[in-house]
């Protein structure tokens, strides 16, 4: 028996540390992603919701349709430059409001929903003019109607785009299984089949450790 406790613990040390040490894969979803302009053009994932987000007088707000994982390193980034001069520099100020330029990027036809075509090619950018304590989804709803939400206020539509769908997880082969929610909730993780193998390699290492265990006892 005190022979058999150490092999069993190991076993399940090496378990443990093959579950902490292996990374998790984050599932892809067919979703628009939000973005903040940042210095230089450049995006950054952003932190809060359209209807949370209140940015700022110059601002630049993204959003992305594509499948893609909900990840600030792995999700699809808005086509064009995050660039407030080249959507708002038209637009003359006005005392009392803020200005927010726009950049909607409708993807790509191989991101887009089975029967449904994507609506332009190239971004589309708009500016804004709101409020001061407007949020960013008051700004796409003043340029960029219908907008369509899910019950748990999920963007799933902008220009009606697309008809269906929302947030869906996508499978290896690029088919949606069942409706998830990126940016929000956290993505369904699933571990990898090298884990699963090391996994049973080591069950059975251990279970060979009980064996001799027994045979050196008779």
């Amino acid at each position: 028996m005190r022979r058999r406790l150490p092999a069993a613990g190991l076993a399940l040390g090496i378990v443990l540390a093959l579950l902490a040490a292996a990374p998790a894969l984050a599932a892809g979803y067919r979703y628009w992603s939000f973005w903040d302009g940042a210095d230089g053009g450049q995006w950054s994932y952003a932190t809060q919701g359209p209807s949370l987000s209140r940015p700022a007088d110059g601002s630049v707000q993204g959003f992305r349709f594509a499948v893609s994982k909900d990840a600030a390193a792995e999700a699809a980034k808005p086509r064009a430059a995050a660039d407030f001069e080249a959507v708002c520099g038209a637009t003359a100020p006005v005392e009392g409001r803020k200005r927010v330029a726009l950049v909607i990027d409708f993807g790509v036809q191989a991101d887009a929903p089975t029967g449904e075509v994507v609506p332009q090619e190239a971004p589309r950018t708009a500016c804004a003019q709101l409020a001061p304590e407007a949020t960013t989804a008051e700004a796409l709803a003043a340029v960029a109607k219908p907008l369509r939400y899910n019950s748990a206020a999920l963007l799933c539509a902008i220009s009606g785009y697309p008809q269906h769908g929302c947030g869906e997880q996508m499978a290896e082969t690029g088919a949606a299984q069942a409706s998830a929610e990126p940016s929000g909730s956290a993505p369904g993780r699933v571990p990898s089949a090298g884990l699963l193998v090391g996994i049973a390699a080591v069950a059975f290492l251990a279970a060979a450790g009980v064996w001799q265990s027994r045979r050196r006892r008779r």
